[in-house]
């Protein structure tokens, strides 16, 4: 039982890459409005059911595989939730 835990988490977090990539994307658009409203663009967030919709689309994975890595990513320090609706990258991450 123990090994197919440990499977299941590296399977999940296969997909921290290409996951935070498809946020990068969703937060540099967020950017891009907030640069034109002359905003402070550290504000930038995405809404969490928007990044699990792009996931699910882009990736052709589930929504509950979607929710799953999200909340890996979470517990993993790589992202950060405001509440239970929005999600930024973490400050060292979105600095690159």
């Amino acid at each position: 039982m123990q090994t197919n835990v440990s499977n299941q988490q590296q399977i999940i977090q296969s997909w921290f890459e290409p996951a935070l990539n498809t946020l990068k994307t969703l937060i540099k658009k967020c950017e891009e409005n907030l640069e034109r409203i002359k905003a402070d663009t550290k504000n930038a967030a995405v809404r969490r059911e928007e990044f699990k919709e792009a996931l699910a689309r882009q990736h052709r994975i589930t929504y509950i595989h979607a929710e799953e890595i999200i909340k890996s990513l979470g517990r993993a320090g790589q992202i950060r939730f405001l509440g239970s609706t929005y999600i930024q990258l973490k400050v060292e991450e979105s600095s690159k």
